[in-house]
């Protein structure tokens, strides 16, 4: 049995964030790029009617700007990366995190052993800690937090708890639990949303409210223009810098940046429009941030759909596409191309942009030899500013092959998430898919993509049980697999671009989690 008290390891680099989707801007398009004739926009009518509440942010605290907003407080039923990013350790802790040098480290764990064989984890808690509505944190709540996940969590996510076989009380600081076969990634996913600890007593109306044990609580919720967080005063670790945290929702990604030049916000959490950056550049109060996320801003194909069936013309679709063009037009020409589901920070990482390249030549032979001239595609993609200008780019170059792709702009997260991510009523869509490690749900053909390969399950199920080799070979071969496929075009890896005044450091480089970490931040 080896124990450790302050870390175990992980395949991983530095990292913070931003569901299964996307930190973006909830912009109408209008706002983002000319409209064209055959973009059809079903954003949702009765955003409208809710105004935002225009009370100024308190001068005192610290106010960080984003463009995704998240549509409840509850990330065990609503999907959408900007619910974790707001809650995950600043509000819910989990056990174990991943800190910025890649490694998993202890939070409400004080220490973990894990057993030789794999299967059993013992966690020692930390002592002394209450939630906010003042319940203790025990190992009663550990088991309550896991199986909760197993019997009422509805996301995708849930699934990564399904391993879990027991979860024991030991004894009020100590839990144990006992999975049905080794696996490689539990204990690196309870560093996620669903390891996130809950008391028993303070999960009625998550929706409007969050109960947790973390260093902030929060103290205001209005949707669509912001999250206000005060520092938890019975906070069991070390205080937070700032007492109040604002997070506040920009509808237009220009909206963010001006507000940032204004000193309405301090931090730019995730730059939207690149192309005004300039502004900042020679701004002595500014420092700007520029480093790599998790994030693939992936065009995805419903393999649902029959005309998917055929490998060929998902191989021309992806030959059709120049994607420099995209990252140019999509993010201003920051981000990496990468060919596949996997970010270089992994270490089953290949690059694999010269699998089926620009080609449009390539692509009109294949389609062509598929019968499949005269495609029409209904391209549904979030109004989120990337995946917009993106949608139009992609879908000129698939015009010149012969392919009509028809862009719907759908209202984000709501709508996109209801009718795309759930209902699957789409061909085409474009979102930045955030969360660490996501290769796997090419392993779950219930996914909103149906991607259903039984070799890649069995390569994937096989690396999860496997010794610490085979979990890397068997990525990265799955990666090809993908790729060589055509499983979906990875068109580029999101950038993580943020701006900062002069009243706070600490913020880092990459953000390779899904949580945006106040506990780093720091005054200069």
């Amino acid at each position: 049995m080896t124990r450790m008290r302050s870390y175990g390891s992980v395949l991983l680099t530095a990292g913070l964030v931003l569901a299964a989707c996307s930190a973006g801007d909830t912009a109408d398009p209008d706002d983002v790029v000319d409209p064209a004739e055959d973009v059809e926009d079903d954003t949702d009518p009765d955003a409208a009617d809710d105004e935002p509440d225009e009370e100024p942010v308190d001068d005192g605290g610290l106010a960080i700007g984003f463009a995704a907003e998240p549509v409840s407080l509850d990330f065990s039923t609503d999907d959408g990366a900007a619910i974790p990013e707001a809650l995950l350790v600043n509000v819910y802790e989990p056990l174990v995190k991943v800190d910025q040098e890649g490694e998993i480290v202890p939070v409400l764990a004080e220490s973990y052993e894990v057993g030789d064989d794999g299967t059993v984890y013992d966690f020692y808690l930390q002592d002394g800690v209450t939630f906010s509505n003042g319940d203790p944190f025990d190992a009663e709540a550990v088991a309550f937090s896991i199986e909760r996940v197993q019997e009422d969590w509805t996301i995708g996510l849930a699934a990564g708890m399904d391993v879990v076989d027991d979860v024991e009380v030991v004894d009020d600081l100590h839990a144990r639990v006992t999975l049905a076969e080794p696996s490689n990634r539990w204990l690196f996913d309870m560093t996620t949303r669903i390891g996130a600890m809950f008391s028993p007593g303070g999960v009625e109306g998550l929706e409007e409210q969050a109960v947790g044990t973390g260093p902030y609580l929060v103290d205001d919720f209005v949707r669509g223009d912001r999250i206000e967080f005060v520092a938890n005063d019975d906070y069991w670790g070390e205080s937070p810098v700032f007492d109040e945290v604002t997070f506040r929702y920009f509808d237009d990604p220009s909206a963010l940046n001006n507000a940032m030049l204004a000193g309405d916000i301090d931090v730019v959490g995730t730059v939207q429009a690149p192309e005004g950056l300039s502004q900042f550049e020679d701004d002595e109060r500014f420092t700007i941030i520029e480093g790599s996320t998790n994030g693939q801003i992936v065009l995805s194909f419903n393999h649902e759909r029959e005309v998917f069936d055929d490998q060929r013309v998902r191989q021309a679709i992806r030959h059709a596409i120049d994607r420099d063009a995209v990252r140019d037009t999509a993010w201003g020409g920051y981000g990496e191309l990468i060919g596949s589901m996997v970010p270089p920070h992994d270490p089953w990482y290949e690059d694999l942009t010269d699998v089926h390249p620009y080609d449009p030549e390539q692509a009109e032979a294949l389609l062509e030899e598929a019968g499949a001239t005269d495609l029409e595609l209904d391209f549904r993609v979030p109004n989120l500013p990337y995946a917009v200008n993106a949608a139009q780019t992609v879908q000129s170059h698939l015009a010149s092959v012969g392919i009509d792709a028809e862009i719907e702009v759908l209202e984000f997260p709501a709508v996109w998430l209801d009718e795309v991510f759930t209902e699957r009523d789409y061909d085409l869509s474009v979102i930045n898919h955030v969360e660490p490690r996501d290769i796997v749900q090419y392993g779950n053909p219930d996914y909103y993509w149906a991607y259903d390969n039984p070799e890649v399950q069995q390569l994937l199920a096989e690396a999860d049980t496997g010794d610490e080799q085979t979990f890397v070979d068997n990525y990265r071969e799955v990666a090809r697999i993908l790729s060589e496929d055509a499983a979906a075009d990875w068109l580029f890896l999101a950038p993580n671009l943020m701006i900062a005044n002069e009243r706070v450091t600490g913020l880092p480089e990459n953000n390779v989690g899904e949580m945006f970490d106040l506990t780093v931040l720091e005054r200069p």
